[in-house]
């Protein structure tokens, strides 16, 4: 027994089950109540479109307002925040909201499109009566890929919300952009942004700019990240790591890659016991002659997603630390890490300016990494070797 196939939609316009929000996952939107308000006046009215565009630059929330959409449309309670389906949501654990990236070194592929995403839209919801499906870095979506994507995302199967992500509205396909409701989302000032975190968290100034900073500036995620103890020492450690590469031989950056993948990675075991309750769960539902594929393909997409979100937490602290060090060293104010200002400054002494951009160029390069899917340890380790070499650099008197 499989799930079941839905039949196409008669007609565009969707159709929606009025909800009365009560407690409002939307009020987590921090810094963009005005997207916040929009959103959630959509679920009530049960007006919410087929389709979005979430555009805004990179720290704005984009990611985090679309999981916020999804729990207010998967929610029996319009996105109460607390019940099992909206924890589910926002963990990244619940069947029937998909979160998927480029398949291809910098593109989504037409086999990806085609073979994957649009046939499990026309699968019946796992667990409920909604199904969410969000693209991040929509305007890697190129022709070929656009075009075995167009008629669903005009008119997708009826429990169906898709929400495409992207930093730049015109670098999306005319065509994708036109069958989409485009949302835009505002910089938040680093002013206001530290305010609302202080505001919601009870965080000092310091605490608010590290999370920031560890965050790339995305205020939702910064509020999670203040949240968790787990995630404030990963990266106290990371800042440990980079203030001892100098006297680091070969064998110490191995370990420190590898104890520190293992940090981030912790939180996920919990993630894998709730995957395996799921598998028990359908094979108890179905019979031993259920189908498990689908379910156990997914689950390792989920994991490898958000292990790579865990990883580039890592980069940006070490990105965030290096930029302080450039600051220091051109004598400006204003570091993001306060708690390692010493340390900052103790590098700043020791790198020309054209070190440290070298180490911030390393940071670039593990970025890019990460998001092609090239091994974690090899990135993060290839990060170290390559700022500890830009942090033995001689200044340029030193060499002469």
């Amino acid at each position: 027994m499989g799930r079941r196939v839905l039949a196409p939609r008669r007609g565009r316009a969707p159709q929606r089950v009025l909800v009365a929000v009560s407690a409002c996952v939307f009020d987590d939107l921090v810094g963009q109540e005005r997207v916040a308000s929009f959103l959630r006046t959509a679920v009530e009215s049960g007006s919410t479109s087929h389709a979005y565009l979430f555009v805004g630059p990179p720290g704005s929330g984009k990611r985090s307002a679309a999981l916020l959409l999804a729990c207010a449309l998967i929610c029996g309670d319009g996105g109460c925040g607390a019940c099992s389906a909206c924890q589910r949501v926002r963990r990244g654990a619940h069947p029937d909201v998909r979160v998927f990236e480029p398949a291809g070194a910098a593109s989504y592929l037409v086999e990806q499109v085609r073979d994957e995403i649009v046939p499990d839209m026309w699968l019946a919801p796992a667990d409920g009566h909604s199904k969410v499906y969000i693209l991040d870095r929509a305007e890697s979506l190129g022709d070929a890929a656009a075009n075995a994507f167009l008629k669903t995302l005009e008119e997708p199967p009826d429990p169906v919300t898709i929400v495409l992500l992207t930093d730049d509205y015109d670098a999306i396909i005319p065509t994708v952009a036109s069958r989409c409701q485009a949302v835009r989302f505002s910089p938040v000032p680093p002013l206001r942004a530290r305010g609302l975190l202080a505001e919601r968290t009870g965080a000092g100034e310091d605490e608010a700019l590290a999370a920031l900073a560890a965050c790339s500036g995305d205020l939702s995620r910064a509020l999670e990240f203040l949240r968790s103890p787990a995630r404030r020492e990963a990266r106290d450690h990371v800042l440990g790591v980079l203030r001892d590469l100098p006297v680091m031989d070969g064998r110490d950056i191995l370990v420190s890659a590898r104890d520190l993948l293992k940090e981030v990675r912790a939180p996920l075991d919990e993630m894998k016991e709730r995957q395996v309750v799921e598998l028990r769960e359908r094979v108890e539902f179905m019979g031993r002659a259920a189908q498990t594929k689908d379910v156990e393909q997914r689950h390792k997409r989920e994991l490898t997603a958000r292990e790579r979100e865990a990883v580039l937490e890592i980069v940006a602290v070490a990105g965030s630390w290096l930029r302080d060090v450039l600051a220091v060293s051109a004598g400006a104010d204003g570091v993001a890490n306060r708690d390692a200002a010493d340390d900052v400054a103790t590098a700043a002494s020791c790198m020309s300016q054209a070190s440290i951009q070298a180490g911030l160029d390393a940071v670039s390069r593990a970025r890019r990494r990460v998001s092609y899917n090239v091994s974690p340890q090899l990135a993060v380790e290839a990060m170290l070797f390559e700022i500890q070499e830009a942090r033995t650099c001689p200044r340029p008197w030193e060499s002469s």
